[in-house]
């Protein structure tokens, strides 16, 4: 009876462990990896939850910044959807005013119109990045921490 009950054990584990490789099931829930300080200031980390490829023409990226981390100015060859989930940030378009957006806020940035956006000066900010597979993001011009300061200081008041 022992050896019975050890045997189904091992049969419904293996079955759990095939069903699971069946799938490509990525998490919202990790944090991500730290991503090379390359075109931002500060502390930022990228969790990719889905990679356009085939039918799928889109990615969909978690990103987390550390207070006063920032994206320098750059733009996307489709439109970007920013979801935030958590925290607060700046977020700029070129040409307009900066806003905050925090937790719960939806916005759309249009393809070719460059923006930057951050976490803010005192909270980490997460949110979901919903952008087209086609083309790499275009760095356009580093956002200096003077700006980012002043933006920050004129947000504030």
């Amino acid at each position: 009876m022992k050896n019975l009950i050890v045997a189904l054990l091992l049969s419904i584990s293996s079955v759990c462990i095939a069903q699971q490789n069946e799938y490509a099931v990525s998490s919202y829930l990790k944090q991500g990896a730290k991503a090379p300080n390359t075109h931002y200031i500060g502390e930022a980390y990228l969790n990719g939850l889905l990679e356009a490829k085939g039918d799928v023409n889109y990615n969909i990226t978690k990103a987390t910044f550390k207070a006063n981390s920032t994206l320098d100015w750059h733009k996307h060859s489709s439109p970007q959807i920013l979801i935030y989930v958590q925290g607060e940030g700046y977020y700029q378009e070129r040409g307009k005013p900066a806003v905050i957006l925090k937790a719960g806020d939806v916005i759309r940035c249009e393809k070719d119109v460059e923006h930057w956006h951050s976490s803010t000066k005192e909270s980490d900010v997460t949110y979901l990045a919903i952008y087209g597979g086609e083309q790499p993001t275009t760095w356009t011009e580093k956002l200096t921490q003077e700006y980012y300061d002043s933006i920050a200081k004129k947000l504030k008041k």
